[in-house]
């Protein structure tokens, strides 16, 4: 488990997780992108912009 930089709540991420895998803060549904898992590290995913078709 690791806390969300963004609301202080406890994410669970599963023991397999891999490095690229996004997870969410399942209380302020922030989303963290797994940047390491021997230690775990999230970082903040970022974010997508629509296109809109472009």
């Amino acid at each position: 488990m690791v806390e969300c930089e963004m609301c202080g709540f406890e994410i669970t991420v599963e023991k397999n997780a891999a490095v690229g895998e996004l997870v969410a803060c399942g209380q302020c549904g922030q989303e963290f992108e797994i940047t390491g898992v021997n230690p775990l590290k999230l970082s903040k995913a970022p974010e997508t912009e629509e296109d809109f078709g472009e």
